[in-house]
């Protein structure tokens, strides 16, 4: 790992801010020390000196990172719909959302009153892990915020024009399915981007292998286990499971999405039916 771009200055350990969730994979310059800082699990460990290859200051507050030969940049970004920031992570040529989405579309549908949730109806839950949104809601199907998704409901073979704005801030869509693969590509395939994208703490023990079923969390993408929302309204898999929509339409009844679980190193897609509620992440439209 190296740094290319500068990072937060403190001075102290003292000055060191609270090591949050939301903080996981942030460093710190601790200038007094000319050393670094990763927010790791809870608490602030001290990276080795002889991993920087660029010396740090202080006057910016993006960070640069690179294991790998693929570009790896970092940002904020505030939704003006109801001002919640995000992180970004630029891997490669795409710019995606570090965190789950947590609007809260609450478009009603034929049989719900909403359409996006909390995990077991929790608020705190989805100030952890986003929300869960019906695929009529990742699609905006309701047409709240532009024409793209409109119509793309349960029972519906609808035949939507990618990129899919949906449920995302202007200037974002739903990734197609496509998209999600060129992802994985970028991060070393299929067949790693599980332990490689998923986060550093929160998900279930293994034990049937008796390891730990977190990540590496190698590129800051940050994927928790958000679990899901069952068609009855019921819950399951939080701390197991991290389920992604893609725009993908697979038949009037299903959608493709890809899933990420405590137990596997790899990342599947397959569909699923549109009335469940599963996460999702924004992809930056191109220039």
């Amino acid at each position: 790992m190296y740094l290319t771009k500068d990072v937060p200055s403190v001075e102290s350990l003292d000055d060191l801010p609270a090591c949050t969730d939301s903080r996981e994979g942030d460093l710190v310059l601790l200038s007094s020390l000319n050393a670094v800082y990763v927010c790791d699990d809870g608490k602030w460990e001290k990276l080795d000196i002889d991993d920087l290859q660029e010396p740090c200051s202080s006057s910016s507050s993006s960070t640069e990172i690179s294991s790998s030969p693929v570009e790896v940049s970092y940002g904020t970004f505030t939704d003006s719909r109801d001002g919640q920031v995000y992180k970004t992570v630029t891997i490669g040529t795409q710019t995606w959302m570090a965190e789950n989405l947590n609007y809260a579309y609450l478009q009603p549908t034929s049989e719900e009153d909403s359409s996006s949730f909390c995990y077991n109806d929790e608020p705190d839950s989805c100030a952890k892990y986003g929300r869960l949104y019906l695929w009529s809601a990742a699609m905006d199907s309701a047409g709240v915020f532009g024409d793209g998704g409109k119509g793309c409901g349960y029972d519906v073979m609808c035949s939507a024009k990618e990129p899919v704005r949906g449920i995302c801030p202007e200037g974002w869509h739903l990734p197609s399915d496509a998209e999600w693969e060129t992802l994985f590509a970028a991060v070393g395939g299929e067949n790693v981007a599980g332990t490689k994208l998923k986060s550093k703490s929160g998900w279930s023990y293994n034990w049937n292998t008796n390891k730990s079923g977190n990540g590496a969390d190698e590129y800051g993408f940050s994927v928790l286990p958000a679990g899901s929302r069952n068609g009855d309204g019921s819950y399951r898999s939080a701390g197991e499971y991290a389920i992604f929509w893609s725009s993908t339409v697979y038949s009037g009844h299903g959608a493709y999405l890809w899933d990420f679980t405590y137990d596997l190193e790899y990342v599947y897609s397959h569909y699923d039916l549109k009335y469940f509620g599963f996460s999702v992440r924004c992809l930056r439209d191109s220039d």
